[in-house]
């Protein structure tokens, strides 16, 4: 053996996915890639705003003494001024530089704030169906991710979550709006979230912290609002990337930000910071720091999303497909006719349709859509999804 045998479980756990790509490449080779409807992967096919790329010109062509050394590991003062203003206004919350962590990405993210808070053995839940990743940034630090699954429209379930809360439970991470349904988490279940995590604090004499991952809170529709769990429970931290909202994921920039409210501020924002050094991001890129806090507040043409949403549910509803309407991020997660989610996406491969089984996700019986493609190839799949759903039907 000469890789370790976790890793090696990892991959085996995942063999149908990289089948899946494989399948996709193969058949992209032999159809051509413009015949085939790739909707498996949530890459976003806007581009950014005027406004980065001409920032990001301007910072480029800076010859400053310094602009390519190290900063604070946490990141520059300044950029995370801007970013704590912002927030404070969006969050109804008296937020500063001190709370505020630039990241590589919310994943990098994620991993800083797992570093800081587990304990070996420590078990971090999240409602299902879910980022698959978190399993594997919870183990990454002792930890184990336990899923509880939503109710019907995946929305939270706050009965299912009390009664898998234990003596072992550190964090439960929310993602809203969802990647893969695109569902977004009422104030009213927050609250009540809140509220239990509080209780279960006392009751165990530890504290349960409750992280939000929200790349997506700025992609979404029909004038909805994501609430802030800053306003439900004290002991929260967000963290986000700029991936998404601004259509540059291979840039690998986000932030972390700790409640201001929380109990052990000090020590969650230090620790981050040292935890940040200990995972080898050093600091975000520096590049893209100076960029995005230029530009806060800038997003893609939301409205472009929604025109796609529109498209694809319009053409899935005709179909016969059944499926909740994502208020937000750009996934659609339909009912697979079979239970066999896996065969379903299979069938859908043979129409040159490209998408994920709900199974990977802890959704069985779905699969994911990501619709941030072309207008085209969500027209032209749509005599395919028709054709694979009369097979079953």
């Amino acid at each position: 053996m000469t890789i370790a045998k976790h890793i090696e479980k990892y991959m085996e756990s995942a063999s149908w996915i990289r089948k899946m790509f494989e399948q996709g490449a193969s058949l992209k080779a032999e159809h051509g890639v413009e015949n085939v409807f790739d909707f498996s992967l949530g890459n976003p096919n806007l581009q950014p705003p005027a406004s980065f790329t001409q920032k990001l010109r301007q910072i480029a062509e800076a010859e400053d003494a310094g602009v390519h050394a190290y900063m604070p590991n946490p990141g520059y003062p300044h950029v995370r001024h801007a970013v704590a203003a912002f927030l404070s206004k969006e969050h109804d919350a008296d937020i500063t530089e001190n709370e505020i962590l630039m990241t590589c990405g919310a994943a990098g993210g994620l991993n800083v704030i797992l570093k800081t808070i587990i304990d070996p053995e420590d078990e971090v839940l999240t409602p299902a169906p879910f980022f698959v990743e978190y399993k594997f940034y919870a183990e990454n630090h002792g930890g184990k991710l336990i899923p509880v699954k939503t109710l019907p429209d995946f929305t939270l379930n706050i009965g299912a979550i009390e009664r898998a809360i234990t003596k072992k439970t550190k964090a439960i991470i929310i993602n809203s709006p969802n990647n893969p349904t695109g569902q977004i988490y009422s104030k009213e279940s927050l609250n009540q979230l809140g509220k239990l995590l509080s209780d279960k604090s006392i009751a165990y004499g530890r504290t349960l912290y409750l992280i939000a991952d929200e790349p997506y809170r700025k992609i979404v529709y029909d004038g909805i609002n994501v609430p802030s769990i800053f306003a439900c429970y004290p002991e929260s931290i967000i963290t986000t990337s700029y991936s998404k909202d601004l259509s540059i994921p291979g840039e690998r920039i986000g932030y972390i930000a700790v409640n201001p409210s929380a109990t052990c501020r000090s020590d969650l924002t230090n620790g981050m910071s040292l935890c940040n050094r200990i995972l080898g991001f050093v600091n975000a890129p520096a590049l893209m720091q100076r960029v995005v806090g230029a530009i806060i507040g800038e997003t893609v043409d939301v409205g472009r999303y929604a025109e796609k949403r529109k498209l694809l549910c319009d053409g899935l509803a005709n179909a016969g497909y059944e499926f909740i309407k994502p208020p937000g991020a750009f996934y659609l997660f339909p009912q697979s006719p079979i239970a066999d989610d896996v065969k379903f996406a299979q069938a859908l491969a043979e129409e040159l349709i490209l998408v994920v089984p709900g199974s990977g996700f802890g959704g069985p019986g779905h699969f994911r859509i990501a619709f941030c493609v072309d207008d085209a190839t969500i027209v032209n799949a749509m005599p395919g999804f028709e054709r694979a759903i009369k097979k079953f039907t």
